[in-house]
């Protein structure tokens, strides 16, 4: 980790467009890289940039927290550079990642300059071979531990009601007894952590690669796979054809295991608490937040759910 010339305090910038301007000026001039035209792309748990200089995208991450992630982040992309892995890559002159401002900095290369996704055959694809690889020591990997995950996410659900807020936490610890009983059956170790197909991008050459590398951990393989198999299932964001082929090509439908229902109903839960995070930043972040926790309720009305 490299602090930059602001030391380890907060600025206090504000986490908007205008507020981070300075930052990522300071960012970019201890990286060695010219921010002058850069372009915000997104501004939500990070701020992210593309360079009009180089290909490089700036990754601004709006909380301090998000440092020993980005460290795994980077280690585990250069990594994946050693196996030849179609993965995004960093900038091999950086040092990285930067404390600017109390805010962690990272720079990646761009994939290409219009986002494009991938499909979800060749999501399957590079599950696979992930898969296949067995991660060095030096990484320090964690594991994936679900049930924290989901107990953290429940925390700090501003704007939401109390009612609600029972409901999620009751239907977490239900959640966490049957997964205490699960028999999982692929092998364990390395996982995305996020495995879905909004996390392939097509490479300016033509290739998919995969991205947001900062969930790398360990943990049963089915973790990979269950966001594909529930968004076919499940919300119908995927198509029959196109699920056929994912199970094809890597070669496991997660659906007839007997496990994936409580699989499926913790990582829906996740994205349940994540959208309860928003609805006080967004309008439609709410009325989706609620139409989901109605859907919970009922068990109807998947279908309607709308990606988010």
């Amino acid at each position: 980790m490299i602090s930059g010339s602001s030391g380890e305090p907060d600025s206090g910038a504000e986490f908007t467009a205008e507020g981070l301007k300075p930052l990522l000026r300071e960012a970019c001039a201890t990286a060695e890289l010219d921010a002058h035209g850069a372009e915000l792309l997104r501004l939500g748990s990070n701020a992210v940039y593309r360079l009009e200089s180089l290909p490089v995208i700036v990754r601004i991450a709006r909380d301090r927290s998000a440092l020993a992630e980005m460290e795994r982040a980077v280690n585990v992309t250069r990594w994946l550079e050693t196996q030849d892995f179609p993965a995004m890559r960093v900038p091999a002159e950086v040092a990285q990642p930067l404390v600017v401002g109390g805010r962690v900095v990272t720079f990646w290369e761009s994939v290409q300059e219009h986002e494009e996704y991938g499909t979800v055959g060749e999501l399957a694809d590079l599950l696979r071979r992930l898969h296949w690889l067995e991660e060095p020591e030096s990484l320090r990997l964690p594991y994936f531990d679900p049930l924290a995950k989901v107990a953290a996410s429940l925390e700090g659900l501003e704007g939401i009601s109390g009612e609600d807020q029972t409901f999620l936490e009751e239907r977490a610890a239900s959640l966490g007894k049957d997964y205490d009983r699960l028999d999982f059956v692929l092998p364990f170790g390395m996982i995305h952590g996020d495995a879905s197909i909004g996390n392939i991008l097509r490479h300016r050459d033509g290739h998919a690669v995969l991205i947001d590398l900062d969930g790398f951990a360990l943990a049963p393989r089915e973790w990979d796979l269950v966001q594909t198999s529930m968004f076919y299932e499940r919300y119908g964001w995927h198509t029959q054809a196109e699920y056929a082929e994912f199970v094809h090509r890597y070669g496991f439908d997660l659906m007839n295991w007997p496990g994936y229902e409580t699989l499926a109903d913790l990582r829906e839960l996740m994205m349940v608490a994540w959208l309860g995070h928003q609805v006080t930043k967004n309008d439609r972040a709410a009325t989706e937040f609620a139409r989901r926790v109605r859907s919970l309720r009922t068990a109807e009305g998947r279908g309607e759910w709308g990606p988010f």
